[in-house]
């Protein structure tokens, strides 16, 4: 498969999931089942882990469920209410520890807390004194929606707590739920039991939610003022006494092998049970183990949920259709018969790209078996040849872009090979296919998060030549769009209002944003925290000094090379400059305070039990940096086992003052 049929499959495939997404966290209606939509995130989230140059705003690895709705008050978490990564067979489990084990640097026996994870809408309730203060929805993982009320009309959530060993304020999560006896009485209203949980939290008034039978089972903590606790199996327990309900399949499992069987079994018997769960969560017992290992920017490290197996079903391709992605690779989908998999019906799935058609010998007209393995948009597994009749046709992958330009495989000096996707060189808004895409990127929720105006809006607008540089959308003419149909002046007013309130945004997500190919929201917020502000960010990339920035620890040659490319095109310029002129872009807000402030540090050799991972975040939480290569703006070197002799002796000749582990520990200390 090209890059280009990669990236297109990709587009698509986040294109479902923000259509499900919405369906589920906005309009309480789903079309897919669980399990369809967490397959569908995974076939996401593997895409990404499989091909490093995917990036996209609304990605599942970025953001949690959906924005909150307009019907309710916006509350944001103390601790943020993120989703989980997902394993679905053996190796992902082994890797999901070894990954572990590496960022403590240090092999110790790990023992896991164990519970089913039950299909339904996670909820947080937060105690003040013992007495519930907050009950609020997930959200997108950073703000949820204020929906106290609904909450207390289920008979689970106790409203105050009087043992005395409740924290003076503590936020417990859980999942509220319907059992599947109580959804055949209602099923006429609601697609399946986690649609009906979620519609009927929704709900204005109340007395509505209170008519549904829901169920709310604590499973974890946000946050908590005082915590006695020292494995989350003991909080478990604590649970009880405070007269929340929680699973009676919690379990604690000390290996991965041990962990497979109980999963195994698990499987065997789910049906039985009298809720809908779709996997395991394993959770690192101890809580002290989970507070060092942290979050990535949308997971906890500490968790994953194990998933169930996939279902699969037979269906002919009628079609094969290539889409276009933000950085032009070309993605290939096939238009299959409409048929049912595990109770969704599906329509597409991905080929990946040009390499995969071939391997596979995929033709328009055959017969193949699809599989819906996390994620919405299915992929093919492989063709029934036996059913091949003659009158399948072999698909020429196009030579050329819709746009025009011939297409190409870039080669990859590490493999020595050519990529598997085929893409439109990157020649920015010039191909309309991608200036599109790169529009629908900038609006959206981890760039501008410009509400109302969706990816469909869009393309309408690039129609109508409303829009065709990122800047045209705070010059939009409002009267124009008003008497659009589907619009009027109310949606026209909101829509103006969702413009005019992203142009306050900080410096990170602006870059991110821009849609630099390579430049996803972590590398962002490196760039963002080296130039500090905007005028320096025009400074840096107009005074040609990108390769200044190499010397950032988690910028490396990739992300130089596309910097370079992206400010060679005189039209990426123009954005640029004249975006900084119509936004308000925050300066980016560096740790002020810290033992470590304004030093700068770098590691050679082998540390001892810490990861490098770790002990770079311990020099940010004390506002100190990190470097990736000696020269004189350096203040430290860090010296582990079998330090690199050539840093050791270029930070003697430059007078760089070099550090043991125990020197540095003793430092931060």
């Amino acid at each position: 498969m090209t890059k280009k049929d990669v990236i297109k499959n990709y587009n698509q495939k986040i294109k479902e999931y923000l259509k499900h997404n919405k369906l589920y966290f906005e309009d309480s209606n789903p079309i897919l089942s669980d399990s369809d939509y967490d397959l569908l995130k995974i076939d996401i989230l593997n895409l990404e882990k499989k091909y490093n140059f995917l990036n996209n705003k609304n990605s599942p690895s970025k953001n949690v469920g959906f924005y909150p709705s307009k019907k309710f008050e916006k509350f944001k978490h103390k601790v943020q209410m993120l989703s989980l990564s997902n394993a679905f067979d053996t190796d992902d489990l082994i890797n999901f520890e070894k990954k572990i084990l590496n960022y403590l640097n240090k092999k110790i026996p790990l023992e896991y807390s164990v519970e089913p994870k039950i299909d339904g809408i996670s909820a947080s309730l937060t105690y003040l004194n013992g007495k519930l203060a907050y009950g609020v929805s997930r959200g997108d993982g950073e703000e949820g929606e204020l929906i106290t009320n609904n909450l207390k009309t289920i008979k689970d959530i106790p409203h105050i707590i009087k043992n005395s060993t409740i924290p003076k304020e503590i936020e417990i999560r859980g999942e509220v739920f319907i059992e599947k006896k109580d959804f055949l009485r209602i099923k006429d209203k609601f697609a399946n039991p986690r649609n009906a949980a979620s519609g009927s939290l929704r709900q204005k008034d109340p007395k509505e939610t209170s008519k549904i039978p829901l169920k709310f089972i604590a499973y974890t903590f946000g946050f908590m003022s005082e915590n006695k606790f020292k494995n989350q199996s003991d909080f478990l327990n604590e649970l009880k006494s405070w007269g929340f309900i929680t699973s009676d399949y919690n379990k604690v499992i000390k290996s991965t092998n041990d962990l497979l069987i109980f999963h195994e079994q698990f499987e065997k018997k789910r049906f039985n049970l009298n809720y809908d769960i779709d996997g395991l969560v394993y959770k690192v017992n101890n809580l002290q183990l989970q507070k060092r290992l942290g979050f990535t920017s949308n997971a906890p490290r500490w968790a994953i949920a194990h998933k169930f197996s996939a279902d699969h079903a037979y269906s002919e391709i009628l079609n094969i259709d290539i889409q276009v992605g933000r950085t032009g690779a070309l993605t290939p989908v096939a238009k299959v018969k409409p048929v049912n998999i595990g109770g969704v019906v599906v329509s597409n799935a991905t080929l990946h790209n040009e390499d995969e058609i071939i391997r596979k010998d995929i033709r328009i007209g055959d017969t193949v078996k699809i599989e819906r393995a996390g994620d919405v948009i299915p992929h093919v597994l492989e063709v029934d040849k036996k059913k091949r009749d003659g009158k399948s046709i072999k698909f020429n992958f196009p030579k050329k872009c819709p746009c025009g330009f011939d297409t190409i495989k870039e080669f990859n000096k590490i493999t020595k090979k050519y990529d598997a996707v085929r893409r439109c060189p990157d020649k920015g808004f010039e191909c309309e296919k991608i200036a599109v895409e790169k529009i629908k990127h900038f609006i959206s929720k981890d760039a501008m998060n410009i509400d109302g105006l969706g990816k469909k809006v869009v393309e309408k607008f690039w129609d109508l030549k409303f829009i065709k540089l990122p800047q045209d959308i705070y010059n939009l003419d409002y009267k124009k769009i008003s008497s659009l149909d589907g619009w009027g002046s109310q949606s026209a007013s909101n829509l103006k209002f969702s413009i005019e309130n992203s142009k306050k945004v900080t410096l990170d997500k602006f870059i991110f944003s821009l849609g630099i190919r390579h430049i996803g929201i972590e590398n962002a917020k490196i760039i963002a925290d080296f130039t500090k502000n905007i005028k320096s960010f025009l400074n840096f990339f107009k005074k040609d000094k990108i390769k200044e920035i190499i010397n950032i620890d988690g910028i490396g040659e990739t992300q130089v090379k596309s910097l370079e490319k992206f400010f060679q095109n005189k039209t990426n310029i123009k954005v640029v400059e004249k975006l900084s002129e119509i936004l308000s872009i925050k300066d980016r807000e560096v740790k002020s305070k810290g033992k470590l402030k304004n030093v700068s540090f770098m590691f050679t050799g082998k540390l001892q039990n810490i990861s490098r991972a770790e002990a770079k975040s311990l020099i940010e939480e004390n506002a100190g940096s990190i470097v990736s290569s000696v020269t004189k703006k350096l203040d430290y070197l860090v010296t582990g086992e079998k330090p690199t002799n050539r840093k050791v002796e270029q930070a003697k000749n430059l007078g760089i003052k070099i550090l043991t582990q125990k020197e540095w520990s003793d430092l931060l200390n």
